[in-house]
């Protein structure tokens, strides 16, 4: 696992990476325009769009195909094969998600309202701390 040549370097969804998994699925219905990427990825900056672009193309996921019109320059991306492969488990792990929708909100908020527990606590006086409440 953290040999150098171990596979999951080569991931090419990383989970860190929230924007690679979507663009994959935008690519899903066939070729866009970066501009037309940009429509339902609205909180991606230009900058990441483009260096995620660079990431995916990079792992033999999209081409990038420059198209000379008679008065612009169009760029579309589009899934290979290699990304059209990546749609199948993607969607295993949105069922997934949807399935265990309920399990993971109630889990993040169980976290979030120990945090602020633990944050407020820490703010007291050391007399007037309180032990954490269960569950």
């Amino acid at each position: 696992m953290f040999d150098e040549l171990c596979p999951s370097a080569l991931n090419p969804v990383r989970f860190g990476d929230k924007w690679a998994a979507l663009i994959i699925r935008c690519l899903e219905d066939g070729p866009r325009r970066f501009s037309e990427l940009r429509v339902p990825l609205g909180r991606i900056t230009p900058k990441v769009l483009t260096h995620s672009l660079r990431s995916l193309e990079r792992d033999g996921l999209l081409t990038r195909t420059v198209l000379n019109g008679t008065t612009t320059v169009r760029v579309e991306y589009e899934l290979t094969a290699l990304g059209r492969s990546m749609l199948e488990p993607m969607a295993i792990a949105c069922a997934w998600v949807a399935e265990h929708w309920e399990q993971l909100l109630d889990a993040r908020e169980a976290y979030d309202r120990a945090i602020r527990f633990d944050r407020a606590a820490a703010a007291l006086p050391a007399g007037r701390r309180a032990a954490a409440p269960i569950g």
